[in-house]
């Protein structure tokens, strides 16, 4: 320490500290300390603290399997993280061992972190991890093991007895397997996600084309959380076609293109066959076929029917589609053109009086009577008027009259 006098009569101390530092020193602060005295009091005044940085080679290493709180599963993301002691850190290396050989991991990892980072972990990411550290002041190493536990799942299989073609209302046994380096736990749902039953085993009876013959194997591993597989089975079953629905009977009218629908269920897939012609169309799911025939109502079409022929090589089924005129819509049509008949019988009539008015009064000239009875003066109310009946044909009568009526209208005048 120096103590120094200034001219303006005020004194300048300074200290210097020389101590030797270790490892055991880098989270040590150091601040000094100044004692003086003030109006006959003493007094001290402390610097701020300071931290030294003390560079020092590792000596401990640690490789850790993040998260570690849970066992890893196939699928998970995994993360091997190395910490060193040493300031500053030194350099990170990974490897893994496969079988007396170390694979170089360090390019898969995030450059002076100290971090690997492994993506949709499986069976083969099993195995022994190693990070080695390299201080680059005294190129001393280190190195540390750590052993990755991949739980998993494998060879899900159902096997089926009998193994032979099943038919309507035979039963079948059905049996799950699987591997997995932890203990597993069995279970069988429906097509729809409803469970059935616990065990590796299934037994159905009865089958039919009716029920839900998709069944699935769920296998888990109760030790490892959300590790689990599935793996489906369709068991097929053989028989005659058979007609689950079919149009009819069916309302229609005449001349209207109309569509025939015939649903059928059967395996081996079935062929549908129409017993007239028309634009077919068939749609299939699983064991179901349905086929739809477009085709104009006619009266032969209406008499016998349409019949669907559903077959395969176990069998036949057939179904007639009845078609039936729609009396209602019949009869409105009937009903229409007797409206029609009418007004036009009405019109005819009103045109026929009207010409018979005009007739009458004068105003449609017919023939030459037609022209005498214009001028001829109105006839006297006692005036006898005699009908005379004759044999002579139409022609003879006719001219008898025009003689008749020119007699008279002489003597008239």
């Amino acid at each position: 320490s120096t103590l120094t006098r200034e001219s303006s009569g005020l004194y300048t101390v300074s200290s210097a500290l020389y101590a030797p530092v270790t490892r055991q020193d880098r989270h040590s602060r150091y601040h000094c300390t100044v004692h003086y005295w003030l109006r006959g009091q003493r007094r001290a005044l402390d610097s701020q603290p300071v931290q030294v940085n003390i560079f020092y080679p590792a000596e401990n290493l640690k490789l850790k399997v993040m998260p570690s709180s849970t066992l890893v599963k196939e699928g998970d993301n995994v993360t091997l993280v190395c910490e060193a002691d040493g300031n500053p850190q030194p350099v990170f290396s990974f490897f893994k061992k496969n079988l007396d050989e170390w694979q170089d991991l360090t390019s898969l990892a995030e450059p002076d972190s100290g971090i690997l980072r492994l993506h949709d972990v499986n069976k083969t990411s099993n195995g022994t991890y190693k990070c080695q550290s390299l201080d680059l002041d005294d190129l001393s190493q280190i190195e540390k093991d750590v052993d990755l536990v991949v739980n998993y799942i494998e060879g899900v299989h159902v096997k089926m007895e009998p193994s032979s073609t099943l038919r309507e209302g035979d039963s079948v046994m059905l049996s799950c397997d699987a591997y997995s380096p932890v203990g597993l736990k069995y279970q069988w749902r429906d097509d729809k996600g409803k469970k059935l039953v616990e065990g590796n085993q299934l037994f159905v009876k009865n089958l039919t084309f009716e029920k839900s013959n998709t069944f699935s194997c769920k296998v888990m591993a109760p030790s490892v959380p959300g590790l689990e597989q599935s793996k489906k089975v369709s068991v097929a079953v053989e028989g005659k076609p058979r007609i689950v629905a079919i149009s009819s009977p069916l309302y229609v009218r005449q001349d209207e293109v109309i569509n025939l629908t015939c649903k059928a269920i059967a395996f081996p897939p079935p062929t549908v066959q129409w017993s007239i012609n028309g634009t077919a169309h068939e749609y299939v799911d699983n064991q179901h076929v349905a086929s739809n025939l477009t085709v104009r109502v006619s009266h032969d079409l209406v008499r016998a029917g349409a019949l669907c022929r559903v077959s395969n090589r176990l069998g036949v089924s057939e179904e007639r589609i009845q078609l039936v005129v729609d009396q209602k819509s019949t009869a409105e049509s009937q009903g229409v053109i007797i409206v029609a008949i009418i007004v036009a019988i009405l019109v005819v009539a009103v045109l026929g009086a009207v010409i018979y008015f005009l007739h009458k009064k004068g105003k449609l000239p017919c023939g030459r009577a037609g022209k005498q009875d214009i001028t001829k003066p109105e006839a006297r109310k006692d005036k006898i008027v005699v009908e005379v009946k004759s044999d002579k044909l139409p022609e003879e009568a006719g001219l008898l009259q025009g003689a008749n009526g020119d007699k008279r209208a002489a003597a008239d005048q």
